[in-house]
């Protein structure tokens, strides 16, 4: 093997060939690349994991790597020059002033000071091509969406005679009303404020509770869109570790005291992404340790309607007398991606934030898609919709784990958890999870690295899978035989 056989530069002696290539090229194959390069079947994965997150290349399972549009690139030769700007796969698009013109080089010096860190919510490999099988996904594939029951709820709402009238930036009263029902814990309309989905809620709870340049405790694993909505407030995100009962106090209370946060982001119900469901004993705990600190807990529960079939927990906020617990949820993973309606339920001052940050954020959320969500909760049909989900959910996790289980015994799931839409698999030591997720894309499924799901060093390769985003347990099975050919094909 040649002692510069890392895949940056693999990557770099592969830009220069590219540049001598024309879109649609195909490069030559792994085993070229091996035998060509003197390197490692690792390292040309990772090499053309480079490539292709800068746009340069495109995979296709069970074809090659081809080079990708260049669409605008701009200097001398047939190709122009391109780097980490430009063509039609940059989701940043093309070369600064290929378009517009002018000089735009001012605004690295303008902006320098802070920047919008999206690593752990984008997909380095780049959009999955189509025919990709998903066990990736964070949302309901359409066919357990309530498709029907959102378009008549739609239709209902678009013929309000107020439909398009403003409304208060805190929500329509009777959806305020459904999601503090929907969380007892003696919440009423005037403790919710209605958020533009569970991102933007998790966003707006992040920037009215911590000051910039705080810190922010976080479970260890947890959700990407969480370190990232975190970072972009300008937050430094600290790990907790959880086990197999959830977030451990005695960690949490040490925690605490090292870092001085007076913020902790956690999921005791089904987390994202272990599963794991907070121990009873331990839910008292978590809210007396950090009302000892004098710090607030945003709780996210996003998959209190993602239930199997089972009892689901009370929410923390239950166990809150003192207005500690600042909480989330969302009715975009139960229902459907677009309908991005969520709330925030608080008690307090902090209540008045919440309001005030939304308020400026954006006024108000689109009344139309507010008076949609009245219209399908309050439908019969919500309830029985909820009930064929829980058990479509609980058949589809039981046929991914068997799928890996006879397919890639040597794979550890973490648990069968009770709700919410993943699996958390452990490859074995020594496998990588980026070099497994690269391999798994061109055998035409996508798969989620593990390393996404931390705020630092990952203690070992983990995948998250899901079983939610596939069309059904057939597509599963397929999903599962693909990866195990992708596992095959890293190991070399």
């Amino acid at each position: 093997m040649s002692d510069d056989s890392t895949p940056a530069v693999l990557a770099g002696r592969l830009r220069t060939l590219i540049a001598e290539l024309s879109v649609g090229d195909r490069l030559p194959s792994s085993r070229e690349l091996i035998r060509r390069h003197g390197v490692s079947p690792v390292t040309v994965t990772r090499a053309i994991a480079l490539l292709a997150a800068e746009g340069l290349v495109t995979t296709r399972p069970g074809s090659g790597t081809y080079v990708a549009s260049r669409r605008g690139t701009s200097g001398s030769g047939g190709h122009g020059g391109f780097g980490s700007f430009g063509g039609d796969d940059n989701p940043a698009g093309p070369a600064f002033g290929s378009r517009f013109g002018g000089d735009t080089a001012w605004q690295t010096v303008a902006l320098a000071d802070r920047a919008v860190d999206t690593r752990p919510v984008t997909d380095v490999l780049g959009p999955p091509p189509p025919g990709t099988l998903r066990l990736d996904g964070g949302y309901l594939h359409r066919s357990l969406q309530p498709t029907r029951a959102l378009a008549a709820a739609l239709a209902r709402a678009a013929r309000r005679p107020d439909a398009w009238d403003r409304t208060l930036g805190n929500g329509l009263e009777p959806l305020r009303a459904v999601f503090a029902r929907g969380v007892g814990a003696g919440a009423g309309p005037e403790d919710v404020v209605i958020t533009a989905g569970g991102q933007n809620a998790l966003s707006t709870a992040f920037r009215a509770v911590a000051a910039p340049g705080a810190a922010i405790l976080v479970e260890s694993p947890t959700y990407p869109g969480a370190i990232a909505a975190a970072r972009a407030a300008d937050l430094r995100p600290l790990p907790v570790p959880v086990d197999e009962h959830g977030l451990r106090p005695e960690l949490l209370a040490d925690a605490f005291a090292l870092s001085g946060a007076r913020l902790l982001y956690c999921q005791p119900t089904y987390q994202n992404p272990t599963g794991a469901v907070l121990a009873p004993d331990r839910r008292r705990q978590i809210v007396e340790v950090a009302r000892a600190a004098g710090a607030f807990i945003v709780e996210d529960d996003f998959a209190r309607l993602l239930g199997h079939g089972g009892p689901v927990p009370p929410p923390l906020l239950a166990e809150d007398r003192d207005g500690t617990v600042v909480y989330l949820t969302s009715l975009s993973k139960p229902a459907a991606p677009s309908l991005r309606i969520g709330a925030l339920i608080a008690r307090g001052p902090v209540m008045e934030r919440l309001r005030a940050v939304r308020h400026v954020d954006d006024f108000f959320v689109s009344r139309p898609l507010q008076e949609t969500a009245v219209e399908l909760t309050s439908a019969p049909g919500w309830v029985r919709h909820l009930r064929t989900l829980s058990a479509a959910l609980r058949e589809r996790c039981a046929a991914l784990a068997a799928a890996l289980e006879a397919e890639i015994p040597e794979w550890t799931v973490s648990r069968l958890p009770g709700g919410g839409l993943h699996l958390w698999v452990r490859p074995t030591p020594g496998e990588d999870d980026a070099v497994l997720a690269a391999a798994a894309r061109r055998h035409g499924v996508s798969v989620s690295p593990g390393n996404r799901y931390f705020a630092t060093e990952p203690p070992g390769p983990f995948l998250r899978l899901g079983f939610a985003a596939a069309a059904d347990r057939t597509e599963l099975r397929e999903a599962v035989r693909r990866l195990a050919a992708a596992r095959r094909e890293s190991a070399g």
